[in-house]
């Protein structure tokens, strides 16, 4: 119930936002405008319009929405694919407004509807399909959470609720102006006798925006308004941050997860643990075959779920990789979980290649579709699950330390498991675990996650112009260039554009893909040089004593930039 109250407040704080400026005109004239029609007849408005309108709008948005970037990454097409269909089916609608033969071209697929129906709302219908398809950008923290879940596949009767609350939400300002549209056609005779007129100046209005999408001019003009809803916006996300959680399911398989506690000193039952499921490959295995945790029955299976790029994970890949290496010989079998986190972390060349970097031997699933992740109500990277002989999960702990703990714990799990065994002496790998806040928090710039934001303005989805502003606040990133903005990374538009970063830390890494050379300025003056190329990876950027800093790095057009990481 929660979450649908939060999508409802979501959607209706989103619905009368100033995101919404670019396609009212559009709601407004296709709410009166008549369905297609043959030249020369005459027939009333359709008074199911506006709804159609709308309703067209909200299916196509939570579609696009929920499914959109996991589908289109499955095909390895470019995200924005659905947005340009979207403006190209704008076009085509606004051309049918202007000329009656060709809506009734773009008619003949539908013949085998009643005619009434086609003519009554069908291009309704498609005006709200083709709207929610480019609509999907403009939103706050609630569409975010939703955008998230969607982009890694994590999409359960959770997601689906808020998304379609979210949706109803965005949709009822929309529909006051949809049939304010309508009554004002019904109202007033001199609209009645200009109904060409009126379907002109819709298709107009519909070409004038697919136009606007297609050049970003809705992204001037929200940068220019200044955003009244914002507030609203913020106050619901740190109100309701929880409920927006949107981490695994809880089922009859994982219910009992519920009677363990985080990081626990001693062993705990869990319950039964779940089934590894969604698993797109195995890599470390002898001919890539799959590992089934009946079959382990009999020997000690830890878990690591985790994801090369995040910096959390490097941290504590090195004590993984050392208790594999101690303890294999005594009966411990780990499994790492590769859950991506980015779009690139799902290629299985890019996650053999940061294998090789951290001297994983061990069995690797790629849980592409976040499956296994789910199923073990995890959400973050790492975590760490520790399964005992009888397949029974005896110890989580999420993130990172807490390391001796749990090498206390494989050991003794190991020796309930044979009484006999000869255990070697304790790993000794240093915990360079930070402390909690003694660094600026990880920062991403992509649109769905952004976080530190310093600059002026919004930062939304598309192509702008920034610059840096004066003062920057302290743990802050800004851009000074034209970028654009994607769900998951931000990237030069033009030729270059440069990056600032305020941050406290003793170690800065910055998560990039593409090809071309950056250059890091410090605030001191000194500067170096950075290729990148090959593998999307974490590249360092300053390692040295802790402190405060401000650096600028320089970013070619080519190269995309997904987060910074502190240490």
């Amino acid at each position: 119930m929660d979450l649908i109250i939060i999508g409802l407040l979501g959607g209706l704080i989103t619905g009368i936002s100033p995101c919404i400026l670019p396609v009212l005109p559009v709601i407004f004239l296709t709410g009166g405008a008549q369905s297609a029609r043959f030249e020369g007849e005459v027939a009333p408005a359709s008074r199911a319009r506006p709804y159609l309108v709308i309703a067209g709008l909200v299916l196509s948005f939570s579609l696009v929405t929920l499914a959109g970037s996991l589908l289109l990454g499955l095909l390895n097409l470019p995200q924005d694919v659905i947005r340009w269909a979207g403006i190209a089916v704008l076009i085509l609608l606004g051309v049918a407004l202007l000329i009656p033969r060709f809506e009734q071209l773009l008619e003949k697929p539908f013949q085998w509807i009643p005619r009434k129906e086609v003519r009554n709302g069908g291009s309704g219908f498609g005006v709200g399909l083709a709207l929610g398809a480019v609509f999907v950008p403009c939103a706050g923290p609630v569409l975010a959470a939703i955008i998230v879940a969607g982009s890694t596949g994590r999409i359960g009767i959770d997601t689906v609720l808020l998304t379609v609350s979210f949706g109803i939400g965005v949709a009822l300002p929309l529909l006051v102006f949809a049939l304010a549209g309508r009554g004002l056609v019904e109202r007033i005779r001199a609209f009645r006798s200009r109904e060409r007129g009126l379907r002109i100046a819709a298709g107009i209005a519909m070409i004038a925006l697919a136009v606007g999408l297609a050049f970003n001019v809705p992204q001037l003009l929200q940068r220019l308004v200044p955003d009244y809803t914002a507030e609203l916006q913020k106050g619901l996300a740190e109100q309701q941050g929880d409920a927006l959680d949107l981490g695994g399911l809880v089922t009859d398989e994982n219910r009992a997860f519920d009677n363990c506690t985080n990081g626990a000193t001693m062993l705990e039952d869990c319950g039964p643990a779940p089934d590894l499921r969604g698993i797109e490959a195995w890599l470390n295995t002898p001919d890539g075959e799959a590992l089934d945790l009946d079959d382990l029955r009999g020997e000690v299976v830890l878990l690591d779920f985790w994801a090369y790029s995040c910096i959390n994970c490097q941290r504590s890949i090195p004590h993984v990789v050392a208790w594999d290496e101690a303890y294999r010989d005594a009966g411990l079998q780990v499994i790492g979980i590769h859950s991506p986190e980015y779009a690139f972390e799902k290629d299985a060349g890019n996650v053999r290649a940061g294998m090789r970097d951290f001297g994983i031997d061990y069995p690797v699933a790629l849980d592409n579709s976040l499956s296994t992740w789910t199923a073990y109500r995890n959400r973050y990277w790492p975590a760490h699950y520790l399964i005992d002989a009888e397949g029974r999960v005896r110890h989580i702990a999420f993130g990172e330390g807490n390391y001796a703990a749990t090498e206390k714990l494989i050991r003794e799990l190991l020796a309930d498991a044979d009484p006999s065994v000869s255990l070697p002496d304790a790993t000794e790998v240093e915990d360079v675990t930070p402390e909690l806040g003694s660094t600026t928090r990880e920062t991403f710039l992509g649109s769905a996650k952004d976080v530190n934001y310093g600059g002026e303005g919004a930062y939304r989805a598309g192509e702008s112009d920034f610059s840096h502003p004066d003062p920057q606040p302290a743990d802050s990133f800004a851009l000074d260039g034209r970028w654009r903005i994607e769900t998951q990374y931000a990237t030069p538009a033009d030729d270059g554009g440069d990056v600032r970063l305020s941050y406290h830390a003793s170690e800065v890494r910055m998560v990039l893909a593409g090809s071309g050379e950056i250059t890091v300025r410090r605030d001191d003056g000194t500067e170096r040089t950075i290729s990148v190329d090959g593998t999307p990876r974490s590249y360092g950027l300053i390692d040295g004593e802790p402190g405060e800093g401000v650096l600028t790095v320089e970013v070619p057009a080519g190269v995309q930039v997904y987060s910074f990481t502190f240490g």
